[in-house]
Protein backbone atom coordinates (compact mmCIF):
# COMPACT_ATOMS: atom_id res chain seq x y z
CA UNK A 1 0.00 0.00 0.00
CA UNK A 2 1.45 3.28 -1.01
CA UNK A 3 1.96 6.63 1.27
CA UNK A 4 -1.07 7.86 -0.91
CA UNK A 5 -3.78 4.93 -0.13
CA UNK A 6 -2.48 5.03 3.66
CA UNK A 7 -3.21 9.13 3.97
CA UNK A 8 -6.98 8.29 1.70
CA UNK A 9 -7.75 5.74 4.65
CA UNK A 10 -7.09 7.54 7.24
CA UNK A 11 -9.05 10.24 6.12
CA UNK A 12 -11.93 7.83 5.56
CA UNK A 13 -11.45 6.57 9.18
CA UNK A 14 -11.44 9.85 10.93
CA UNK A 15 -14.78 10.98 8.96
CA UNK A 16 -16.60 7.36 9.36
CA UNK A 17 -19.34 7.79 12.23
CA UNK A 18 -18.21 5.91 15.25
CA UNK A 19 -20.84 3.34 16.62
CA UNK A 20 -21.98 4.91 19.60
CA UNK A 21 -22.74 2.56 22.75
CA UNK A 22 -26.15 1.45 23.43
CA UNK A 23 -29.11 3.78 24.74
CA UNK A 24 -30.46 1.81 27.95
CA UNK A 25 -33.10 4.77 28.66
CA UNK A 26 -35.74 2.80 26.69
CA UNK A 27 -35.04 0.00 28.53
CA UNK A 28 -34.63 1.35 31.90
CA UNK A 29 -37.96 3.40 31.42
CA UNK A 30 -39.55 0.14 30.49
CA UNK A 31 -38.28 -2.37 33.26
CA UNK A 32 -39.13 0.83 36.46
CA UNK A 33 -42.67 2.06 34.90
CA UNK A 34 -43.85 -1.46 34.17
CA UNK A 35 -47.29 -2.06 36.10
CA UNK A 36 -45.12 -4.68 38.54
CA UNK A 37 -47.38 -7.09 40.46
CA UNK A 38 -46.90 -6.38 44.47
CA UNK A 39 -47.56 -7.93 47.39
CA UNK A 40 -46.87 -5.99 50.89
CA UNK A 41 -45.76 -9.31 53.44
CA UNK A 42 -45.03 -9.95 56.70
CA UNK A 43 -41.58 -7.97 56.85
CA UNK A 44 -40.85 -7.76 52.86
CA UNK A 45 -42.29 -6.76 49.56
CA UNK A 46 -42.39 -9.61 46.81
CA UNK A 47 -42.74 -7.84 43.25
CA UNK A 48 -42.66 -9.94 39.54
CA UNK A 49 -43.42 -8.52 36.17
CA UNK A 50 -43.36 -10.46 32.78
CA UNK A 51 -42.35 -8.28 29.74
CA UNK A 52 -43.47 -9.69 27.01
CA UNK A 53 -42.86 -7.34 24.41
CA UNK A 54 -39.03 -7.20 24.11
CA UNK A 55 -38.98 -4.09 26.35
CA UNK A 56 -35.79 -5.11 28.04
CA UNK A 57 -32.28 -5.67 26.43
CA UNK A 58 -34.75 -6.32 23.24
CA UNK A 59 -35.86 -9.57 24.86
CA UNK A 60 -38.67 -11.49 26.73
CA UNK A 61 -37.77 -11.57 30.26
CA UNK A 62 -39.83 -12.13 33.72
CA UNK A 63 -38.24 -11.00 36.90
CA UNK A 64 -39.11 -11.70 40.58
CA UNK A 65 -38.20 -9.62 43.09
CA UNK A 66 -37.67 -9.58 47.27
CA UNK A 67 -37.38 -6.64 48.97
CA UNK A 68 -36.57 -6.47 52.76
CA UNK A 69 -36.80 -2.76 54.40
CA UNK A 70 -33.92 -1.62 56.52
CA UNK A 71 -35.81 -1.72 59.64
CA UNK A 72 -37.67 -5.12 59.08
CA UNK A 73 -37.59 -8.07 61.57
CA UNK A 74 -37.04 -10.14 58.80
CA UNK A 75 -33.53 -11.29 58.97
CA UNK A 76 -31.63 -13.14 56.36
CA UNK A 77 -29.83 -17.17 56.92
CA UNK A 78 -28.15 -19.38 55.20
CA UNK A 79 -29.07 -23.01 55.27
CA UNK A 80 -27.18 -26.28 53.38
CA UNK A 81 -27.42 -29.78 53.58
CA UNK A 82 -25.28 -32.74 52.70
CA UNK A 83 -27.50 -33.90 49.80
CA UNK A 84 -28.86 -31.67 47.19
CA UNK A 85 -32.55 -30.24 48.11
CA UNK A 86 -34.85 -28.51 46.33
CA UNK A 87 -35.39 -24.78 47.68
CA UNK A 88 -38.92 -24.99 48.73
CA UNK A 89 -37.66 -27.89 50.83
CA UNK A 90 -35.06 -25.90 51.89
CA UNK A 91 -37.90 -23.28 53.61
CA UNK A 92 -40.15 -25.36 54.58
CA UNK A 93 -37.80 -26.56 56.99
CA UNK A 94 -36.32 -23.92 58.39
CA UNK A 95 -39.84 -22.11 58.45
CA UNK A 96 -38.76 -19.49 56.01
CA UNK A 97 -40.98 -16.70 54.34
CA UNK A 98 -38.96 -16.56 51.32
CA UNK A 99 -35.89 -18.08 49.98
CA UNK A 100 -33.63 -17.92 46.60
CA UNK A 101 -30.88 -20.54 45.65
CA UNK A 102 -27.69 -19.49 46.85
CA UNK A 103 -24.02 -20.35 45.76
CA UNK A 104 -22.12 -22.71 43.48
CA UNK A 105 -21.51 -26.37 43.57
CA UNK A 106 -20.89 -29.98 42.10
CA UNK A 107 -23.61 -31.59 40.19
CA UNK A 108 -22.66 -34.71 41.01
CA UNK A 109 -21.35 -34.58 44.89
CA UNK A 110 -23.30 -31.89 46.25
CA UNK A 111 -20.44 -30.13 47.66
CA UNK A 112 -19.72 -26.40 47.55
CA UNK A 113 -17.39 -24.94 45.24
CA UNK A 114 -16.99 -22.26 46.68
CA UNK A 115 -16.16 -20.86 50.27
CA UNK A 116 -19.25 -21.75 52.76
CA UNK A 117 -19.73 -21.35 56.47
CA UNK A 118 -22.89 -21.63 58.51
CA UNK A 119 -22.74 -20.78 62.83
CA UNK A 120 -19.33 -20.95 63.02
CA UNK A 121 -19.17 -24.04 60.95
CA UNK A 122 -16.87 -24.49 57.33
CA UNK A 123 -18.90 -26.29 55.05
CA UNK A 124 -17.19 -25.38 51.78
CA UNK A 125 -13.99 -24.16 50.37
CA UNK A 126 -12.83 -22.40 46.97
CA UNK A 127 -11.79 -25.23 45.38
CA UNK A 128 -8.63 -24.56 43.24
CA UNK A 129 -8.10 -24.95 38.98
CA UNK A 130 -6.21 -27.51 37.69
CA UNK A 131 -3.37 -24.93 36.87
CA UNK A 132 -3.50 -22.33 39.90
CA UNK A 133 -3.86 -23.92 43.64
CA UNK A 134 -3.40 -20.68 45.19
CA UNK A 135 -5.80 -17.58 43.06
CA UNK A 136 -9.24 -17.93 43.47
CA UNK A 137 -11.96 -18.71 40.32
CA UNK A 138 -13.58 -15.80 38.50
CA UNK A 139 -16.70 -17.08 40.07
CA UNK A 140 -15.60 -16.80 43.52
CA UNK A 141 -14.69 -12.96 43.48
CA UNK A 142 -17.64 -12.13 45.95
CA UNK A 143 -18.53 -12.27 49.75
CA UNK A 144 -21.50 -12.48 51.76
CA UNK A 145 -21.14 -11.53 55.30
CA UNK A 146 -23.77 -12.09 57.51
CA UNK A 147 -23.83 -9.37 60.37
CA UNK A 148 -25.34 -10.62 63.96
CA UNK A 149 -28.54 -9.01 62.89
CA UNK A 150 -28.93 -11.18 59.76
CA UNK A 151 -28.07 -8.32 57.25
CA UNK A 152 -25.95 -9.00 54.19
CA UNK A 153 -22.27 -6.79 54.14
CA UNK A 154 -20.50 -7.41 50.52
CA UNK A 155 -16.83 -7.54 49.98
CA UNK A 156 -14.41 -8.11 47.33
CA UNK A 157 -11.77 -10.94 48.76
CA UNK A 158 -8.39 -10.89 48.61
CA UNK A 159 -7.37 -13.17 45.20
CA UNK A 160 -6.01 -16.21 47.55
CA UNK A 161 -8.74 -18.47 47.72
CA UNK A 162 -8.57 -19.23 51.33
CA UNK A 163 -8.78 -15.59 52.53
CA UNK A 164 -12.00 -16.14 54.20
CA UNK A 165 -10.72 -18.09 56.36
CA UNK A 166 -9.65 -15.26 58.39
CA UNK A 167 -12.89 -13.23 58.83
CA UNK A 168 -14.52 -13.55 62.32
CA UNK A 169 -17.84 -13.63 61.16
CA UNK A 170 -19.62 -17.08 61.91
CA UNK A 171 -22.14 -16.68 58.75
CA UNK A 172 -20.10 -16.56 54.99
CA UNK A 173 -20.78 -17.45 51.50
CA UNK A 174 -18.57 -16.95 48.72
CA UNK A 175 -20.47 -16.58 45.08
CA UNK A 176 -19.63 -14.38 42.53
CA UNK A 177 -18.55 -12.56 40.19
CA UNK A 178 -18.95 -8.67 42.14
CA UNK A 179 -21.61 -6.87 39.68
CA UNK A 180 -21.64 -3.59 41.73
CA UNK A 181 -19.58 -2.57 44.92
CA UNK A 182 -19.80 0.75 46.56
CA UNK A 183 -21.72 2.05 43.82
CA UNK A 184 -19.15 1.40 41.40
CA UNK A 185 -19.86 -1.05 38.82
CA UNK A 186 -17.17 -3.83 38.54
CA UNK A 187 -15.24 -4.83 35.38
CA UNK A 188 -16.56 -8.33 33.74
CA UNK A 189 -14.50 -10.57 31.94
CA UNK A 190 -16.25 -10.37 28.30
CA UNK A 191 -14.46 -13.26 26.72
CA UNK A 192 -16.11 -15.78 29.38
CA UNK A 193 -19.17 -17.04 27.55
CA UNK A 194 -20.44 -17.35 31.25
CA UNK A 195 -20.92 -13.29 31.53
CA UNK A 196 -21.89 -12.52 28.11
CA UNK A 197 -24.14 -15.41 27.59
CA UNK A 198 -27.70 -15.06 28.47
CA UNK A 199 -29.00 -17.58 31.63
CA UNK A 200 -31.56 -17.44 34.24
CA UNK A 201 -29.90 -15.09 36.74
CA UNK A 202 -30.03 -15.27 41.00
CA UNK A 203 -28.68 -11.82 42.60
CA UNK A 204 -28.61 -10.18 46.05
CA UNK A 205 -28.04 -6.50 46.70
CA UNK A 206 -28.07 -3.86 49.27
CA UNK A 207 -29.49 -0.09 48.52
CA UNK A 208 -27.58 2.47 50.42
CA UNK A 209 -30.63 2.92 52.98
CA UNK A 210 -30.20 -0.87 53.85
CA UNK A 211 -32.78 -2.46 52.16
CA UNK A 212 -31.82 -6.13 50.94
CA UNK A 213 -32.65 -7.14 47.45
CA UNK A 214 -32.82 -10.53 46.17
CA UNK A 215 -33.85 -10.87 42.40
CA UNK A 216 -34.35 -14.11 40.37
CA UNK A 217 -34.62 -13.74 36.23
CA UNK A 218 -35.98 -16.62 35.12
CA UNK A 219 -34.04 -17.55 31.34
CA UNK A 220 -33.65 -20.74 28.56
CA UNK A 221 -37.20 -19.87 27.43
CA UNK A 222 -36.52 -17.85 24.19
CA UNK A 223 -40.89 -16.89 23.41
CA UNK A 224 -41.16 -16.47 27.38
CA UNK A 225 -37.81 -15.49 29.21
CA UNK A 226 -34.57 -15.44 27.47
CA UNK A 227 -32.37 -14.74 30.05
CA UNK A 228 -29.68 -11.78 31.04
CA UNK A 229 -25.84 -11.62 30.74
CA UNK A 230 -24.00 -10.51 33.74
CA UNK A 231 -23.50 -6.61 32.15
CA UNK A 232 -27.72 -6.48 31.61
CA UNK A 233 -28.11 -8.20 35.13
CA UNK A 234 -26.13 -5.52 36.76
CA UNK A 235 -28.17 -3.12 34.77
CA UNK A 236 -31.17 -4.31 36.61
CA UNK A 237 -29.37 -3.99 39.94
CA UNK A 238 -28.88 -1.00 39.03
CA UNK A 239 -32.65 -0.01 38.18
CA UNK A 240 -33.33 -1.49 41.65
CA UNK A 241 -31.31 1.47 43.35
CA UNK A 242 -28.47 -1.35 44.60
CA UNK A 243 -25.58 -0.05 45.50
CA UNK A 244 -23.51 -3.28 45.75
CA UNK A 245 -24.38 -6.30 44.25
CA UNK A 246 -23.67 -10.24 43.69
CA UNK A 247 -24.16 -12.76 41.17
CA UNK A 248 -25.25 -16.21 42.63
CA UNK A 249 -25.39 -19.65 41.06
CA UNK A 250 -27.93 -19.22 38.18
CA UNK A 251 -29.42 -21.61 35.29
CA UNK A 252 -31.24 -24.24 35.94
CA UNK A 253 -30.89 -23.74 39.64
CA UNK A 254 -32.31 -19.89 39.88
CA UNK A 255 -35.49 -20.71 41.83
CA UNK A 256 -37.41 -18.32 44.42
CA UNK A 257 -39.29 -19.40 46.80
CA UNK A 258 -42.36 -17.08 48.59
CA UNK A 259 -44.36 -18.84 51.47
CA UNK A 260 -47.78 -18.87 50.23
CA UNK A 261 -47.23 -18.08 46.65
CA UNK A 262 -47.05 -19.86 43.51
CA UNK A 263 -47.29 -23.26 42.87
CA UNK A 264 -45.87 -25.01 46.39
CA UNK A 265 -44.31 -21.40 46.98
CA UNK A 266 -42.19 -21.13 43.66
CA UNK A 267 -42.72 -17.99 41.99
CA UNK A 268 -40.66 -17.77 39.50
CA UNK A 269 -39.78 -20.25 36.23
CA UNK A 270 -37.06 -22.77 36.87
CA UNK A 271 -35.26 -24.49 33.44
CA UNK A 272 -34.71 -27.65 34.24
CA UNK A 273 -37.50 -29.46 32.71
CA UNK A 274 -37.28 -27.26 29.46
CA UNK A 275 -40.69 -25.93 30.10
CA UNK A 276 -41.95 -22.45 31.50
CA UNK A 277 -43.72 -23.40 34.43
CA UNK A 278 -42.77 -23.96 38.15
CA UNK A 279 -42.09 -27.69 37.83
CA UNK A 280 -38.85 -27.51 36.50
CA UNK A 281 -36.81 -27.09 40.08
CA UNK A 282 -33.08 -27.40 40.68
CA UNK A 283 -32.20 -29.49 43.53
CA UNK A 284 -29.16 -27.33 45.40
CA UNK A 285 -26.53 -27.42 47.83
CA UNK A 286 -27.43 -24.56 49.96
CA UNK A 287 -29.88 -21.21 49.59
CA UNK A 288 -30.38 -17.81 51.38
CA UNK A 289 -34.03 -18.04 53.66
CA UNK A 290 -35.63 -15.15 55.00
CA UNK A 291 -37.02 -15.65 58.42
CA UNK A 292 -37.95 -13.57 61.51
Amino acid sequence: MTIKHITILLLLMAVMPIRAQRDYTADSTAFVNAPWSTDTLDGFLYRSQHFMQRQVFNSNQYFSVLEIPSGSSVHLDFVADSVLTLVKDFATRHKALAAINGSYFDMRTGVPVCYLRIGGKELGENTPSTRDSVNRKYYQYATIRLLRNGRPRFLVPDSNRKAEQKLPDSNIMTAGPMLIHRGMDVPQRMDRRFVYGRHNRTAIGLKPDGTVVMVTADGRSPREAEGLSLPELTRVMRWLGCCDAVNLDGGGSTTMYVRNKGDEGVVNHPSDNGRFDTQGCRRVANAIVLVK
